[in-house]
């Protein structure tokens, strides 16, 4: 598509103005509407028809989880993508049951938002890295039974992880988040960041679920 079609919802006038200003900043995208609840996104988007919809899990009269199950009844051809603050298990897990295409926290960088909306508008799913460890333990893990019981055949570790990179590891696949690593490791929430970006980038991956498939493969935990 050339152009890409949103609608924003979202019950705070201010963060709309915000994600309105930083989406159209950009060429090729193009807010026609905003809701402030989630009747009335329902209404706009009935209106309007627009490619994707950007919601806010906590609005008033219908919220945004709501929202996404009328739509992925009503309005299949409009992608969704839930923005919100909390990174909850249960949040993330009704927003996919209901059939969110994407799942974005709202302390997301400039870039990562940028890519969210395009990968959803593209037909692809986008789901932030903490959240992609919740689907991957809910949704994989609770379905992969015969993989489970498989044994992965042992390989030499052809990424040369440190010590310090082996125990970001293993916490970051105990669905550690960066605060928690830290934490644990009497580092900075910066550092305990910078060593989980240069781990995923060592390994070649993009997110937590394709980290731990790796990890298993090689034998890294």
């Amino acid at each position: 598509m050339d152009v890409i079609n949103v609608v924003l919802a979202d019950d705070h006038v201010l963060v709309r103005d915000g994600i309105k200003a930083l989406l159209e900043d950009q060429s090729g995208i193009v807010v026609i509407d905003e809701a402030s609840n989630g009747k009335e996104a329902l209404e706009v988007i009935t209106r309007n028809k627009p490619h994707v919809l950007i919601v806010d899990i906590r609005m008033p009269e219908m919220n945004g989880i709501e929202v996404v199950g009328e739509m992925s009844k009503s309005h299949k051809d409009v992608r969704t993508l839930v923005l919100s603050m909390h990174d909850s298990e249960e949040y993330v897990v009704q927003a996919i049951q209901a059939g969110a295409d994407g799942y974005l926290l709202k302390g997301a960088s400039k870039d990562e938002f940028l890519k969210a909306v395009t990968k959803v508008a593209s037909g692809g799913k986008y789901f932030t890295g903490d959240v992609s460890a919740i689907i991957m333990n809910n949704f994989v893990n609770g379905n992969t039974n015969t993989a489970a019981t498989a044994k992965a055949t042992p390989k030499e570790d052809p990424f040369k992880l440190t010590k310090r990179e082996k125990q970001i590891l293993g916490l970051v696949l105990e669905l550690k988040n960066n605060k928690d690593i830290a934490d644990e490791l009497q580092i900075s929430k910066r550092t305990a960041e910078v060593h989980r970006f240069n781990l995923m980038k060592k390994l070649e991956v993009k997110n937590l679920m394709e980290l731990s498939h790796k990890a298993k493969e090689f034998g890294l935990v």
